[in-house]
């Protein structure tokens, strides 16, 4: 029987850069894990989609895992972002990552080649057989192009590595036919902050969260009452929730998110390109809404 990685709430937490660009600001990576650690989230991922791990050097990826890993000291499940369009080049990150004391492996459908669901079976079956942490599978199809079926999470399901899915498809139909096709012990963790109660509900056991990186507890919260079978808290929750949600996707992420931060004390505004800096207009919207949940 798999055991879950985590049940609850996972932030998919930002990488903080310091001001001239060029390196990861560890003291404030260090203060936004005490933020997590202190407001009850339940597993951290580090360099993943919100931590603009795609313009982070190979070097600063295991260096920022590393630290993680160090300063969580074992509180929390560290779950690093291993994920690329080159199988070869996700087992190395995998490996290193594993080295480095990660303790699962989040691994998302190799982008822009646009594989077949025949070629990302053997994509994650390759990863999963060279490592041995466990590993998540991530699906976000607006991001990669690549949209996976049922019968192929039925299929990577099988795999004694391969624990569970990150699922942001947006695609709840999806959801309950992969619930019903794969074993019980195959976890859904939903991967959209505003499906968090409906995932649960379908049997997910929780978020990987960019809201988390604001409101963890109340994101903990959240999952903690789904998790009880408490679906009507949860679902007020949710929607107490949905604004919040709503301002920190306006623009790509994780540009709201990361200037949220910042206008919370935790990191510095600083973005490597292609990211860049937020509309004005939609910054100011932004600050609004932080301001009505308290958070400035």
């Amino acid at each position: 029987m798999k055991q879950p990685v985590f049940t609850g709430s996972c932030a998919a937490l930002v990488t903080p850069f310091t001001s001239d660009h060029s390196a990861v600001d560890y003291s404030a990576l260090r203060r936004l894990l005490d933020f997590q650690l202190e407001n009850g989230t339940d597993a951290v991922v580090i360099c993943g989609t919100t931590g603009e791990a795609a313009t982070m050097s190979y070097a600063e990826r295991m260096r920022v895992i590393e630290t993680a890993v160090r300063h969580v000291d074992g509180r929390i499940p560290v779950i690093a972002g291993t994920g690329s369009n080159n199988t070869e080049n996700a087992i190395t990150l995998s490996k290193d990552a594993a080295l480095a004391g990660a303790d699962a492996l989040l691994v998302v459908t190799p982008f822009y080649n646009k594989a077949t669901q025949k070629g990302l079976i053997q994509h994650y079956i390759t990863i999963a057989d060279a490592v041995t942490k466990p590993l998540i599978l991530y699906h976000v199809p607006s991001r990669t192009g690549v949209t996976c079926t049922a019968e192929t999470y039925a299929a990577l399901a099988r795999h004694p590595n391969i624990v569970g899915l990150k699922e942001a498809g947006g695609d709840l139909a999806l959801v309950q036919k992969t619930r019903e096709m794969c074993p019980e012990d195959f976890c859904i963790w939903s991967g959209n902050d505003d499906e968090t109660a409906p995932m649960m509900l379908l049997g997910g056991k929780g978020v990987i969260s960019v809201a988390a990186n604001v409101v963890p507890g109340e994101m903990h919260e959240l999952t903690a009452a789904c998790l009880n079978g408490d679906f009507a808290a949860a679902g007020q929750m949710q929607l107490k929730l949905r604004k919040l949600c709503e301002a920190l996707f306006q623009e790509v992420n994780p540009i709201p998110v990361k200037t949220a931060l910042a206008m919370m004390g935790y990191c510095q505004e600083v973005f490597r390109l292609p990211m860049c800096e937020m509309e004005r207009s939609n910054r100011e919207k932004l600050q609004a809404v932080l301001a009505e949940y308290g958070l400035v």
